[in-house]
């Protein structure tokens, strides 16, 4: 196989995936998180209202928290998490993602996951989703690889905490479906280690987990789509007594649901993760993030496969990133807890030095979103889509190509990263990962 130096070397896979209709652009999108405890209190009431005075009483009685604490309660509390109990899709939805928008997103990462799974193994793989949203990334890929007869070798493994959106995904994948009772002996006795598995039409088997940890250990293509800007971050400020960390507070006598931002009188146990060579004057930094990819590097080396992550994010140089987002406007983080989604930045050079540590994997980007799907010959898979349509659906396929390609809109502010085991360094040399040239 020669040197893989342009896009046309795709050209055989994306001219022969059939058309297919793609989706209506829907104004929603949705990012999921890794599982961790983190000590929720009881609240019945399922209300923002119940989230916000919960919030407020426990920092009444104990003192300001962390910011990592509140987006925690904010996004996963059990009962009133903004992920956890509601369909955040459809018109009331306050993101959209690029699997969403258009099937070109979804069919140039099955097509980069065949071209490079076949260069290095040709037996049994997994594919491991971290935040599965409504499944229709997974939907897809095995719509791709069962167009290049390659479901048999194939499970499907996802990972999400979510109640409410796991069925969702149940629903758009599998015909059939098994859910696991948490408080029966199969579950208690760690016989399967997935809380629901399913078959879809095409007979492949899917498995849902809490946690990552609980993935079979083999081959496997971990997929990351705007999964680690959801995860907790801890906020620092550098002052004349050294890192301090930035803190939530309750606001007094406040006619809103709102609280504030002070910082702590010392350095606090989070402040071991800061660098000591950092320069910048704010930072954020997710405990979590380095946690999953540093037991993801671990699992790749000693069991094999890859990691592509797609998202927003910077290489180590952005400050002070952390919003939300509220019908598809930036929203105070600290205002009305519980009815925006809460984000920050993803710190792309933190992962790759969590990866690189101890040479157990290489890492190729970030590059552009825009960049890689160029790279893998998204404009000749449109070209082909647009030959078998409609004029009305013509236009809408070249919107949803603008969507997820423009400057102005998802192309430049997505980022994409590859990690591979590095005992894959000279190959990876000689024949380079697609999409990163």
């Amino acid at each position: 196989m020669g040197v893989c130096k342009s896009p046309q070397i795709f050209e055989k896979y994306v001219k022969c995936c059939k058309p297919f209709n793609t989706r209506m652009l829907p104004n929603y999108q949705q990012r999921y998180l890794f599982y961790s405890s983190c000590g929720f209190s009881t609240l019945n009431d399922k209300k923002p209202q119940s989230l916000y005075h919960h919030l407020y009483s426990r920092i009444l009685a104990c003192g300001p928290i962390t910011v990592s604490d509140y987006m925690k309660e904010v996004l996963t509390h059990p009962n009133v998490g903004y992920y956890m109990n509601k369909d955040v899709f459809g018109k009331q939805g306050d993101f959209i993602t690029s699997p969403e928008i258009t099937q070109l997103f979804g069919e140039m990462i099955a097509i980069w996951m065949k071209y490079e799974s076949q260069k290095i193994s040709k037996g049994p793989f997994q594919i491991v989703e971290l935040g599965p949203g409504r499944g229709t990334l997974i939907k897809d890929i095995l719509r791709v690889y069962k167009q290049f007869k390659s479901l048999n070798n194939v499970t499907v493994h996802l990972v999400e905490i979510s109640p409410t959106l796991s069925s969702i995904q149940a629903k758009n994948l599998c015909k059939t479906i098994t859910e696991y009772d948490a408080n029966k002996n199969e579950f208690k006795d760690n016989s399967v280690n997935y809380y629901k598995e399913g078959i879809t039409e095409d007979e492949v088997k899917i498995y849902w987990y809490y946690s990552v940890k609980d993935v079979p250990k083999n081959f496997s293509i971990f997929l990351m789509h705007e999964f680690f800007d959801a995860l907790p971050i801890h906020k620092f400020q550098k002052t004349n007594r050294g890192w301090c960390e930035i803190l939530v507070d309750i606001v007094q006598g406040s006619s809103e649901e709102k609280f504030r931002y002070v910082l702590s009188n010392t350095s606090t146990p989070a402040t071991l993760y800061i660098s000591a060579d950092e320069k910048r004057e704010h930072i954020e930094i997710s405990p979590e993030t380095l946690v999953i990819v540093d037991y993801i590097a671990d699992f790749l080396w000693e069991h094999g496969g890859f990691t592509l992550i797609c998202d927003y994010g910077h290489n180590g140089d952005k400050t002070d990133t952390f919003r939300g987002f509220f019908q598809h406007k930036i929203h105070d983080p600290l205002l009305r807890p519980g009815t925006a989604d809460l984000t920050a930045d993803v710190d792309f050079a933190a992962i790759k030095k969590i990866a690189e540590k101890d040479d157990r994997l290489i890492a190729f980007g970030p590059v552009n979103q825009s960049n890689f799907l160029r790279n893998l010959g998204i404009d000749v898979r449109l070209q082909m889509l647009l030959k078998n349509v409609s004029e009305e659906r013509k236009k809408s396929l070249k919107s949803e190509y603008h969507m997820i390609m423009d400057e102005d809109k998802m192309g430049t502010r997505f980022k994409v990263l590859s990690l591979f085991p590095s005992i894959l360094k000279e190959y990876c040399a000689k024949i380079p990962v697609a999409g990163f040239y």
